[in-house]
C-alpha cells in the first residue's frame, strides 16, 4: 500500500526509482547534507538509501515521500515516517519522522506543510499516539520546525558517534 498526500502547494508521493536523480542532487549537496550527516552522500549511498526507502513502503506500509511543488513538479525534498531500528540509547519506541528540503525551498513553510501532512497521516492511518525524531543539536531550523509541529525534547544521546537530540510529539 502506498499513499499520496496533497497539501495546498505540495504533492507527496512515496519515493520511487524515478526520484533517483533528484535525490542524488539533494543528498550530494554539502550545504543540505551536512546539516544532517557529517558529509554529503555519494550516488552509490543515495542508491542504497532509495532502495531502502522503497523496501520500507513494501514491508511497513509507510516510509519516505518525495515532496514536489504541485504547480511545477519541481522536487522540494523529502519527509517520511519509518522504523529504522536505530542502534542508540534510548532506542526509539514509536514511529520516527524525518524531513529535509533543498536549500532553495527552505524558509518558505514547505517543510512545515509537508511535515504537517505526514503527521496527520501518522495520527490517522497508523493510529500512532506518539511520534519521535532526532535532530543534531546545532540544526536550529529543524529544531524550530519540530517545535512548531509539536515536538519537544526528551533525551540527548549519540547516534553513529554524533550528538543528537531526541524529540517526541503526542497525537492531537
Amino acid at each position: 500500500m502506498t499513499t499520496t498526500l496533497i497539501t495546498e502547494r505540495l504533492t507527496l508521493t512515496p519515493v520511487q526509482v524515478s526520484d533517483y536523480a533528484d535525490l542524488t542532487a539533494l543528498w550530494g549537496d554539502p550545504v543540505f547534507a551536512t546539516a544532517i550527516f557529517p558529509t554529503a552522500m555519494s550516488s552509490e549511498e543515495v542508491w542504497f538509501r532509495l532502495l531502502r526507502d522503497i523496501g520500507h513502503w513494501e514491508v511497513m506500509g509507510h516510509g519516505n515521500w518525495a515532496i514536489r511543488e504541485t504547480a511545477t513538479g519541481d522536487y522540494v525534498g523529502g519527509v517520511g515516517i519509518f522504523d529504522a531500528r536505530r542502534l542508540m540509547d534510548p532506542p526509539f519506541d514509536a514511529p520516527e519522522l524525518g524531513w529535509g528540503v533543498a536549500p532553495r525551498y527552505q524558509g518558505k513553510g514547505m517543510a512545515f506543510e509537508a511535515l504537517s501532512a505526514a503527521l496527520a497521516w501518522a495520527d490517522d492511518a497508523l493510529n500512532a499516539p506518539r511520534t519521535v525524531c532526532m535532530i543534531a543539536p546545532g540544526n536550529a531550523p529543524s529544531h524550530a520546525l519540530a517545535k512548531g509541529a509539536g515536538f519537544t525534547p526528551y533525551a540527548e544521546t549519540t547516534y553513529k558517534n554524533e550528538a543528537v537530540v531526541l524529540l517526541e510529539r503526542y497525537a492531537a
